[in-house]
């Protein structure tokens, strides 16, 4: 069954590969054939498997084989979603070429490519494709179209979409997935939209739109951001901030409670932090840094806003910037946005549970007796619920110590190994130091890109969810 699975994602791979065909056709002639073959591949393998696996059909998964499948998936999708990159000679080997694709589907957009603009573009188009699945999953992508997922759906859609704890909008999760990748295909066509009324030609918009609903932060220019109007940073501003909201409390927003959006707490914390942040770090390049107050205002809430919901585009060099901003920066990178978001990073909700729970702990000192339980949007958290938020926090900390520490054994300088560390497991992957803005990974050694790799799939896939994986207990 699990080859099953990943057939069928090998077909949906491969049939979004083709759509970049036409794109190599009309700048490459009919000659090309990187693409096209990487499809071909592609969708030969997808179907030998489909076709190998076919009397399991209908079986169910139970949740240690839908955690395996999710975790594989990804390993899967971007050993072949790293053929365009490797045949087109666009990267030198296959661990630039895993990697550029990882970092794609992980929606990381830490990136080997050193001059994106000689790349070619039907090679763009498909790195925008891989972080326009990968945002919003692309196993939950296979939930809402494959029917035979549906009797064990269940497990991959709540692995995958770990911390949504809302109403369902439909009993069946099949057309819970369907409605909220039209509402993710609809905010990605609306921002093409608006994109392409400002200063970008089709081609970026569609890239720019892909990457940002996503959360991802591939750009078709070194300078990311920095060479387009005012009006498109806001525009791509707006659906940064979009794609870091609860698509589900979205979606219930726009067909049930219109309020109930902004009745959220988590929510409302993330809009505090961006206004609070931003209005700090403007302050401060008005009065220390004598710039403008139009492009203070533009530079901080655009970096917050990419720091915060790690998409990780820019239109500035922060790490230019006097110390104490850059740091604040940097510290966003560990916060993330909403859950259920396309972002990545701890996320707002367990910094919240983590925060409430702390004060609340000096409160049962003063009153040992009391009863006072850690209230999220007026609900009582369990115990076993603030156990496990304290035990995230902790280990996503101690990850990204043990990752700086062998960046560091490995000769890279100190700025530069906190940088990739956190910026890989909050799939941030634009961070400080040589990987900071206009850095890329390729100068790392490819040691460092393989555990940094791993780095990308823990953020993506939840770092619980591949610590069981690597348990002795969970093969039992």
């Amino acid at each position: 069954m699990l080859l099953r699975v990943q057939g069928y994602l090998l077909l949906i791979e491969g049939l979004v590969m083709m759509a970049v065909v036409p794109v190599t056709y009309v700048h490459h002639g009919i000659n090309a054939f990187s693409v096209p073959f990487s499809a071909l591949i592609t969708l030969l393998t997808g179907i030998v498997l489909c076709f190998s696996t076919r009397r399991r059909k209908g079986q169910r998964l139970n949740p240690h084989e839908g955690v395996i499948t999710i975790s594989l998936s990804w390993v899967v999708l971007s050993v072949f979603g790293g053929l365009p990159f490797l045949l087109s000679k666009s990267v030198p080997n296959f661990t630039d070429a895993f990697f550029e694709a990882l970092s794609g589907f992980t929606t990381t957009g830490a990136t080997i490519l050193t001059n994106i603009e000689t790349v070619p573009k039907d090679i763009l188009l498909w790195r925008s494709m891989t972080q326009w699945l990968g945002g919003f999953a692309i196993i939950v992508f296979a939930v809402a179209l494959l029917p035979f997922l549906s009797a064990g759906g269940m497990q991959l859609f709540m692995t995958e979409m770990n911390g949504i704890n809302y109403d369902k909008l439909h009993p069946r999760t099949m057309h819970t997935a369907k409605r909220l990748w039209g509402l993710y295909l609809f905010f990605t066509l609306l921002e093409v939209v608006l994109l392409y009324w400002g200063d970008m030609d089709l081609f970026d918009a569609v890239c720019y739109s892909m990457t940002t609903i996503s959360s991802g932060g591939f750009s078709t220019r070194t300078s990311s951001l920095a060479s387009y109007s005012s009006y498109s940073q806001i525009v791509v501003l707006f659906f940064m901030i979009l794609s870091g909201c609860n698509f589900t409390l979205l979606l219930i927003t726009l067909v049930r409670r219109p309020l109930a959006l902004f009745k959220n707490e988590e929510f409302k914390h993330f809009l505090i932090t961006i206004l609070a942040v931003s209005a700090a770090l403007a302050l401060i390049m008005i009065f220390g840094m004598k710039m403008s107050v139009s492009q203070s205002l533009r530079s901080s809430i655009f970096s917050v806003s990419s720091m915060l919901t790690t998409t990780g585009f820019f239109v500035c060099d922060y790490t230019l910037w006097p110390t104490g901003l850059w740091v604040v920066l940097f510290l966003l990178m560990f916060i993330g946005a909403c859950s259920g978001s396309t972002s990545g990073g701890i996320k707002i909700i367990r910094h919240l549970i983590f925060m409430k729970n702390a004060f609340l702990e000096l409160k049962r000192i003063l009153h040992p007796n009391a009863v006072i339980p850690v209230k999220i949007n007026k609900k009582a958290l369990s115990k076993s619920v603030i156990f496990k938020t304290m035990t995230f926090i902790f280990v996503y900390f101690f990850l990204f110590v043990i990752g700086t520490v062998i960046l560091l054994s490995m000769g890279i300088d100190f700025n530069t190994s906190i940088g990739a560390s956190v910026a890989t497991l909050s799939n941030l992957g634009t961070g400080v130091g040589s990987v900071g803005p206009y850095g890329t990974y390729a100068f790392l050694p490819q040691a460092a890109k393989w555990m940094l790799a791993l780095f990308m799939l823990m953020g993506r896939v939840e770092l619980f969810t591949m610590i069981t994986v690597f348990s002795r207990n969970f093969w039992k």
